[in-house]
């Protein structure tokens, strides 16, 4: 039984008082740093496929920060578990992250030939990026109508990610469509359904690429509504619907739920 005079308890109080104060000034310095991770974002999608999701990406990357900060209170004995590509940097190179993480500067040594202030990443595609600038302390809300499983039934139709931001006019800005309306159902392709949309000729073989399936009825009441539907770029011919088999629909039930 813990009381208040109880030390672990009554840190914890403070921390639970101060907590929404410290969240905020995190957030405040993720947001700092954002650019960076919206332009590698940007950069592993145009890399790797459309149907990379660059908001996953960047969220993914935060928690990372999040766990690899810890570091900075370690009592020497608990060490955060490094991922497994982390496990074959350079010898000089840990050296260096961890003279950073000593220092408490995350901010790179310049390099020659660079003008202060430019990303070593690559810039396609970060013009607009502030138009959907991420909340760091914000997830993706997976609830609410468009995630009911009850949708689906064994007639629903589905469209690719990719036609959908093809058909609603965002096909320069490949993903845009899962940040602009993050509350969409959507569900991530595994091998066994890519294999099937392969042999249905609905995409390409795509590898290890991120292939997304969306409802058909959700990207229709987009296209209708007030953001799109005077778009001189909608082309709702794109969207080529299908109907998956039932064990995909059941799988998707499952993911809503």
């Amino acid at each position: 039984t813990f009381s208040f005079t109880d030390p672990a308890v009554s840190m914890d109080l403070l921390r639970a008082v101060l907590q929404p104060s410290i969240n905020e000034e995190i957030r405040g310095v993720f947001n700092k740093y954002m650019k960076f991770f919206q332009k590698a974002a940007i950069n592993v999608r145009d890399n790797v496929g459309e149907e990379v999701d660059p908001e996953q990406l960047i969220q993914e990357t935060c928690r990372s920060c999040l766990e690899q900060a810890k570091l900075l209170f370690s009592d020497g004995k608990k060490v955060v578990p490094r991922l497994p590509h982390e496990q074959a940097v350079p010898k000089r190179a840990r050296q260096i992250d961890e003279e950073l993480n000593r220092r408490g500067s995350p901010v790179p040594k310049k390099r020659k030939g660079r003008p202060p202030g430019q990303s070593l990443l690559n810039d396609r595609g970060v013009s607009g990026m502030a138009a959907w600038k991420l909340k760091v302390s914000e997830p993706v809300r997976r609830d609410g109508p468009k995630w009911d499983p009850s949708r689906l039934t064994e007639t629903t139709t589905f469209v690719l990610g990719s036609r959908a931001n093809k058909a609603l006019g965002m096909g320069g800005t490949r993903g845009r469509l899962y940040i602009k309306h993050p509350h969409l159902f959507k569900y991530a392709a595994d091998p066994q359904d890519k294999h099937w949309l392969a042999e249905q000729q609905h995409m390409r073989a795509t590898g290890g690429k991120m292939a997304y399936l969306l409802i058909e009825e959700d990207i229709r009441d987009l296209a209708a509504s007030d953001d799109y539907r005077d778009s001189v770029d909608l082309r709702l011919e794109e969207l080529k619907p299908f109907v998956p088999p039932a064990w995909m629909t059941e799988k998707m039930q499952k993911h809503m739920e």
